[in-house]
């Protein structure tokens, strides 16, 4: 588990102060109904560093689980979450969307998820239905490094 007072893994900020954990996405972790679909995308995101993986299938339509299940995210434990960055998010009264880049180090090296997800809202509830996968944008050598380390992307991850 993680510190509630250390950053949210989402790496949400307020006036570019990150929020802690306890302040960002442990809530929803806990049960608080998210208000929009780039809060719980944050929340699921890190659900994934924590491995909350009840809460991702909670938070997944069943509509849209394909058969997805706890033991199937249990036997997945080989990603290492570098950091998330938010593109766009928008949504309308049942709809919404949220395009982001999921940073992470697995056994070939730094990769990055980058989708669409779809959102809908049912009995004031969002959930996860699906995503369009997308072809990562890679950040240039001397950007701010993907896990917000402070460092530029040559001298950190891109290593």
């Amino acid at each position: 588990m993680i510190n509630p007072s250390l950053p949210c893994p989402c790496g949400r900020s307020v006036k570019d102060k990150p929020l802690s954990y306890n302040q960002c996405c442990e809530p929803f972790h806990l049960g608080v109904i998210a208000p929009d679909p780039e809060s719980l995308m944050r929340s699921r995101y890190s659900a994934f560093v924590l491995k909350l993986h009840k809460y991702l299938i909670a938070t997944h339509h069943p509509d849209y689980l394909d058969g997805l299940s706890v033991e199937m995210l249990d036997e997945e434990n080989h990603t290492s979450w570098l950091g998330l960055s938010v593109n766009r998010s928008s949504s309308a009264q049942d709809a919404g969307m949220v395009e982001f880049h999921a940073w992470y180090q697995g056994s070939n090296g730094l990769n990055a998820i980058h989708e669409i997800s779809d959102f809908v809202k049912q009995d004031g509830r969002w959930w996860y239905t699906q995503g369009e996968q997308l072809v990562p944008k890679y950040p240039k050598r001397n950007a701010p490094c993907v896990c917000q380390s402070g460092k530029k992307f040559k001298q950190c991850c891109l290593k």
